[in-house]
């Protein structure tokens, strides 16, 4: 009894209260340091094999890599969030993030800017939304979320398709459609010109197809908030869209993702485009800095920074694999690698651009909150 009040009474750290030590130092550290920690006292592996830690601990963290810093760029966290939360898009440095899996029904959509530190509730059961894209609808400086409702018996058939809601109070999801090609509009979208850009899921692994082909590029206009398609370039079915500096892009990689092609639209409005790189990836030079990886399978190949697309300006790619992330120039030159605490990284198609605009619309959300539990 006096030995348990003992250790009861010792803090964990001599100078510090316990919920810091816990919540805002152990709680931080990945599963490996965290093992090694149980072993300095005992008081540490009690209060680290508590329920509530070990549920806390287990939450992800959202990275964000700050590609205009090329010479000193690292990984760090923006959030911290509960493992049933995703992120599903992005837009002037608001996150939107669901509780779901996509096709779920009941889902619960959520918004939050992680540098003001403000999270809202958006949309939640009963409706049975994904969300496809955000955007700020110009007539109206609205900013709104383009949704999306799939099948279900109970829906008539004017219900499944798209809405669109306003970020604000008392606001309900008005229907507009579906676009003509009945594309899986999966990946976060590119948004320049007032429109949110896709190129279709490509189904490359459904099918097994390896042709080569143009699919054309779905394009909702948020201001007339209808779709409409554009022309794209001759290219291998598992590509993906990209933009940088208002101009819109394609990158794709062969069938043993060594090699990595990049197209640029050169005009807009008349839907031009130019082949502008062909990157061989360093295979071996990677391979020498991953010792735990014998087979070379890259997971995600990301572009990220365009310097001067029309000149003669270069690229900068970034290739996960594994625990790690490689920054790879258009001359096919590694220029850094990075991992964060030896996790395993998952990628998202999402831009986050850090914003300190204090959005009128928060505030009259449900559920509004600052410095929520998931902000860091």
């Amino acid at each position: 009894m006096a030995e348990a009040a003992t250790a009861a009474a010792t803090p964990l750290i001599h100078g510090l209260p316990d919920e810091v030590v816990l919540w805002e130092i152990l709680v931080r550290l990945d599963p490996k340091s965290l093992l090694r920690c149980r072993a300095v006292r005992r008081s540490w592996r009690r209060a680290t094999s508590a329920r509530g830690f070990l549920l806390a601990h287990h939450h992800h963290d959202i990275l964000a890599f700050d590609h205009r810093a090329a010479a000193n760029a690292q990984l760090h966290r923006v959030a911290r969030l509960d493992r049933h939360l995703y992120v599903d898009a992005s837009c002037d440095g608001l996150l939107v993030l669901s509780t779901y899996y996509k096709g779920m029904h009941g889902s619960h959509i959520s918004i939050c800017n992680p540098t003001t530190r403000e999270l809202a509730s958006v949309v939640g059961p009963p409706w049975d939304f994904s969300t496809l894209g955000i955007y700020p609808h110009r007539p109206t400086s609205e900013y709104r979320l383009l949704l999306h409702q799939g099948s279900r018996k109970d829906l008539p058939k004017d219900q499944i398709g798209c809405f669109v809601l306003p970020l604000g109070p008392d606001q309900s999801p008005r229907y507009i459609g579906w676009p003509e090609t009945k594309a899986e509009l999966l990946d976060e979208p590119v948004h320049v010109h007032d429109g949110l850009h896709w190129y279709p899921d490509p189904g490359y692994h459904r099918s097994g197809s390896r042709k080569r082909e143009s699919k054309p590029i779905i394009v909702f206009d948020t201001i007339a908030e209808s779709f409409r398609q554009m022309h794209s370039p001759i290219v291998p079915t598992q590509a993906y869209i990209f933009e940088k500096d208002g101009m819109l892009g394609i990158y794709c990689h062969d069938d043993d993702k060594n090699t990595v092609g990049i197209w640029v639209l050169q005009n807009y409005e008349s839907e031009v485009w130019d082949l502008k790189y062909q990157i061989r990836l360093p295979v071996e030079e990677i391979r020498g800095r991953v010792e735990d990886y014998v087979d070379y399978d890259f997971r995600d190949i990301n572009l990220w920074d365009v310097n001067d697309v029309s000149g003669d300006g270069g690229m900068l790619l970034l290739v996960n694999f594994g625990w790690s992330v490689f920054h790879i120039d258009t001359d096919g030159k590694l220029i850094d690698s990075f991992n964060f605490d030896l996790q395993r990284l998952c990628v998202y198609q999402c831009q986050l651009k850090q914003s300190l605009v204090q959005h009128t619309f928060f505030p009259a959300l449900k559920g509004y909150v600052v410095n929520a539990s998931l902000f860091i």
